[in-house]
Order: C-alpha cells, then sequence, then structure tokens
C-alpha cells in the first residue's frame, strides 16, 4: 500500500512539474504581472536582485519582440526564485 502510495505521488510529480513549467513560461503581461509579484514577495534579497535584473530583460526582450530571449530571461528568473 505504501509503495502504490508513494508512485503515485511520485508520478504526479513528475506530470506536473512540466505542465506548470508550461504555463509560467509565456512572454505575456499578464504571467509578467505575476512573476513580478512573486518576485516582490522573495526575501533572500541577492537572488531577488537576479530574479529582478532577469525580469527587467525578459520585459525589454518582449518589448523587442525577442520572445525566445523573453522565456529564458522569464526562465532564469523562476530559477531564481526556487
Amino acid at each position: 500500500m505504501l509503495k502504490l502510495t508513494l508512485s503515485a505521488a511520485l508520478l504526479v510529480g513528475v506530470f506536473a512539474v512540466p505542465a506548470m513549467a508550461d504555463d509560467m513560461m509565456k512572454c505575456d503581461e499578464a504571467t509578467m504581472m505575476k512573476m513580478d509579484k512573486d518576485v516582490e514577495g522573495m526575501k533572500d534579497m541577492a537572488m531577488k536582485e537576479k530574479a529582478m535584473g532577469e525580469m527587467t530583460m525578459a520585459k525589454d526582450s518582449m518589448k523587442m519582440n525577442k520572445m525566445d530571449d523573453c522565456m529564458m530571461h522569464m526562465e532564469n528568473a523562476h530559477k531564481s526564485m526556487m
């Protein structure tokens, strides 16, 4: 029974993480606002600064219509938040 429960939890975790990553890494205004709010709530000031820099670069990339760069910077900001 315990093995079944642990296996189910592992499978849910494996499939949930990529799905969340796909939803989070859209370069649109709504995602930017959510990420900004999450960054503002960070306690580690060094990581917060890094995430804020990545978000600034993501916004600049979005304005220049460089969506691949935008997604890369948003992913970097997201990694800083973990």
